[in-house]
């Protein structure tokens, strides 16, 4: 850092540090439930819901990566636990024999339909019903915000106006 660093102001420490302290505990809050109810990982959840919500429910091992922010390694060891456990498997994408897709089973599925309300019952619980509806709006337009800078190419970014309802 330079002298011309722009340190923060009292109330940007404040809110800087309550982010921080947000993002390290919901991911464990979120892998406790996810633990109990259906034995996985926060990330597990993700691959699968992410291939419960892709067309045939099957994605490229590549495609699949970016939407979970993964690095291939990473994502090919899970993707290997979660075939074991009969959820997801792999096969050549047909398309492309270079390829490799990942399709969810119908026991992926079936987890991810009975595991799906407990989990949004545990973000609601820790996130959503603390806020009014006001603050709901505001967390969506600062999460925007954030995401512009964090995630410009949008690959983690939700497709927010998809979702409206």
């Amino acid at each position: 850092m330079t002298s011309e660093t722009p340190w923060l102001t009292p109330a940007e420490l404040r809110a800087w540090l309550g982010l921080v302290a947000v993002a390290e505990l919901l991911p464990a809050q979120l892998d406790s439930q996810l633990q109990r109810d259906a034995g996985l990982t926060h990330f597990e959840y993700q691959v699968l819901a992410m291939l419960s919500e892709a067309e045939d429910r099957t994605l490229r091992m590549s495609a699949l990566a970016r939407r979970t922010n993964a690095t291939l390694p990473r994502l090919s060891h899970v993707v290997r636990r979660l075939e074991e456990r009969g959820l997801v498997e792999r096969a050549p994408c047909a398309t492309d024999r270079r390829a490799t897709n990942a399709h969810l089973t119908p026991d992926g599925w079936d987890l991810v339909v009975r595991t799906a309300p407990g989990h949004v019952a545990t973000a609601r619980a820790l996130v959503i019903d603390a806020l009014t509806p006001e603050q709901v709006t505001l967390l969506e337009e600062l999460s925007r915000a954030m995401l512009h800078r964090l995630d410009p190419e949008g690959r983690l970014t939700p497709p927010l106006d998809e979702l409206a309802g």
